[in-house]
């Protein structure tokens, strides 16, 4: 590991890259007033929201859509069960919202298929990767106090990574391109929070890409951010919760205990996290983070930006990452000398440093870092931290290569201030 730190501290420590990180650091790190204002929803978050949706999914792949020379065998399976997600949605009013949204399979598409070369008629059998990423706007029209119906429509980011034969020539060819998306929906109001919804999205084919339609039927709940009640908030402050401003964290990653933990929850009957291509060896990372918002006992949101040099398993290679990132944070118990909590980090934007590990193509330098764990706040004023979490990096198929990265059990130690 001692090489490891004199390479790091050689090359990457950087006068661009310690700028960088102070910048990050300001930019996280606004003046904050006497009053604690974290039990609030800022202002600026009381319109926005996130959805999330389960239905089936449907693309109508098939021969044509291969090139010349190969023969499907098999009706290709087709997964329908897929997620769609509003990562981020702002009501401007309530008639008109705009929102990032992002949908793809829990499974992928199946080909079965033989080379008209192959005298045998051997057969082979390969994945097509797809997911569709949009940016757009929604029309709302309210009927009465709680239904209202909607339209969606805007700009849909399609991304397909097909797959090729033993020589290397492509048999459904990676994609990238932009094109319409569409949608409807009815939505009813459970509280002011809450809602649920049945809606339906769609987007065309395109013979230039040679590409089938996608279209999807599902439903879901709305989670609107909402302003705390005074009551709540009073709640909160009475429990006599300690919740940090901010911390910084120093935190070290190996695989000697292996990644069982990795494999766990992300290749059960109910996957809650990623795994990945490429493994990390080891690591050292640095962390600041800063909480935002509290709840009065339970929930809270944090931002953070973290640096890290890492090293592959299989050839040793050297990379390190630069993320900006969020946390979700559940405080499951509170104890006098002890507060535990479970925490869950998504789509953190990300620079690598490399594109290619251990002959892993990772698409871009662009991508997203995840985290999940455990941690604790100790110590008299909970100025005390301590983490044990697993990593994975990858850029969520906006790319079409991504065979991402798998981060073992990494412990962080922390100092609150």
């Amino acid at each position: 590991m001692t090489g490891i730190l004199k390479k790091f501290s050689k090359n990457y420590f950087s006068k661009t890259s310690r700028n960088l990180f102070a910048l990050s650091v300001l930019f996280l790190s606004y003046s904050a007033s006497a009053q604690d204002e974290r039990a609030q929803i800022p202002k600026r978050m009381q319109q926005a929201y996130f959805e999330i949706n389960v239905g089936s999914i449907n693309y109508p792949f098939g021969q044509k859509h291969m090139e010349p020379g190969y023969t499907l065998t098999e009706s290709v399976l087709v997964p329908h069960t897929a997620v769609r997600l509003i990562l981020a949605g702002y009501d401007f009013n309530k008639y008109l919202s705009a929102q990032i949204t992002y949908m793809r399979p829990v499974l992928w598409v199946k080909y079965t298929y033989s080379l008209d070369a192959d005298i045998a008629q051997t057969e082979y059998s390969s994945t097509v990767w797809m997911n569709v990423g949009g940016l757009t706007l929604k029309p709302t029209l309210p009927i009465g106090k709680r239904f209202s119906i909607y339209g969606e429509f805007g700009l849909g980011i399609i991304t397909r990574h097909g797959f090729e034969d033993y020589a290397g020539n492509p048999i459904i060819k990676d994609l990238n391109y932009a094109t319409f998306l569409f949608g409807a929906g009815v939505k009813y109001r459970l509280s002011d929070r809450w809602a649920a919804q049945i809606c339906s999205n769609f987007s065309p084919s395109s013979t230039k890409n040679n590409q089938p339609y996608t279209s999807f039927i599902g439903g879901g709940f709305v989670c609107h951010l909402r302003p705390f009640s005074d009551k709540k908030i009073e709640k909160g402050i009475a429990n006599g919760f300690i919740n940090p401003k901010q911390w910084f964290q120093v935190g070290y990653t190996s695989n000697v205990l292996g990644y069982g933990v990795n494999n766990f929850v992300s290749e059960g009957k109910v996957p809650i996290f990623w795994g990945g291509n490429a493994e990390v060896r080891q690591g050292l990372t640095l962390n600041y983070q800063r909480n935002v918002l509290h709840g009065a006992k339970i929930f809270a949101l944090d931002w953070g930006v973290n640096t890290s040099i890492w090293q592959t398993n299989a050839k040793r290679e050297t990379f390190f990452t630069v993320s900006l990132f969020p946390v979700f944070r559940f405080n499951f118990l509170h104890t006098k000398p002890v507060d535990f909590y479970f925490y869950y980090s998504v789509a953190g934007p990300t620079f690598m440093s490399k594109k290619v590990l251990d002959d892993f193509q990772m698409g871009s330098h662009f991508t997203f870092m995840d985290n999940m764990g455990l941690g604790a706040f100790f110590g008299e004023k909970r100025n005390l931290n301590a983490e044990l979490k697993i990593g994975h990096y990858s850029n969520g198929n906006i790319f079409t290569e991504n065979q991402s990265v798998k981060v073992p059990l990494s412990l962080n130690l922390g100092f609150g201030f």
